[in-house]
């Protein structure tokens, strides 16, 4: 069992609907992450969501907090809200900086780290999710683009194992069901490459200092994943191995 914090994958709508002269607003809290949270939590991890705007004020400040997991997720959340807490963007006071706190929770305190595909993770939708040229990026398995990375993919293309004997893969050999887009990415020399999505990377995996970190270049909820990758039976196995290889007590 791992104790796994996942930040991001919700977002919040404000929406008004016209009935005839009169406007209705509403606001709505979307969660991406509901399947996700419910297979792991099957497998017997211990898992803490923290919704995405929940991130700015709540995500840990200090190693200590951060040893309270095994394994952080970064999934649709932009580096912005790990950078500004309220202190630093409405007081003006200084704050740590959770980028560099996660880098040397990897490299030094046996940290796990996986980041998740989606509009605001890796370099992400018209470039705003930025995590290119940061600590995060520095310890991750892959090098990030300048430039917006998203690769669209309506018609569905599918990823392919490379290697079915890796403990993250292991039982998932061949093709994967569709997935409707990804980031492009690209694989570092000392990580890698478990499984590849139209020639480039989709599952990219790396050992940092004493920890361990892991790309996955699509992501673990719609749009990009489809029903068709989410009812998948490889779904839960392929998450539950990704975070239990993670770990410190995984297969190192």
């Amino acid at each position: 069992m791992a104790r796994v914090l996942l930040a991001g994958e919700s977002w919040v709508s404000a929406t008004i609907d016209h009935k005839g002269y009169n406007p209705f607003p509403h606001t709505q809290v979307h969660i991406g992450c509901e399947e996700l949270l419910r297979v792991l939590r099957e497998e017997d991890h211990e898992v803490v969501h923290m919704k995405s705007h929940d991130v700015a004020e709540e995500f840990p400040e200090t190693l200590d907090e951060l040893s309270a997991y095994d394994v952080v997720i970064l999934s649709d959340v932009g580096s912005d809200t790990l950078l500004l807490s309220p202190k630093v963007f409405e007081l003006g006071r200084p704050a740590p900086n959770r980028l560099k706190l996660l880098a040397e929770w990897v490299r030094e305190h046996n940290g796990g780290l996986m980041m998740a595909g989606g509009y605001l993770s890796f370099q992400g939708y018209q470039g705003m999710a930025n995590y290119q040229g940061t600590p995060v990026e520095d310890v991750l398995p892959v090098t990030i683009s300048h430039y917006d990375d998203r690769v669209e993919a309506p018609e569905g293309v599918k990823g392919t194992c490379l290697d079915a004997e890796h403990p993250v893969t292991r039982g998932l050999a061949g093709e994967w069901p569709i997935l409707l887009g990804y980031q492009r990415l690209m694989a570092r020399p000392d990580s890698q490459v478990l499984a590849e999505i139209e020639g480039d990377p989709l599952l990219v995996v790396r050992s940092v200092g004493n920890g361990r970190t892991l790309a996955f270049a699509s992501d673990i909820s719609p749009h990009w994943a489809p029903e068709e990758f989410m009812s998948w039976s490889g779904y839960a196995q392929l998450f539950s191995q990704s975070v239990q290889w993670l770990a410190p007590d995984g297969e190192r």
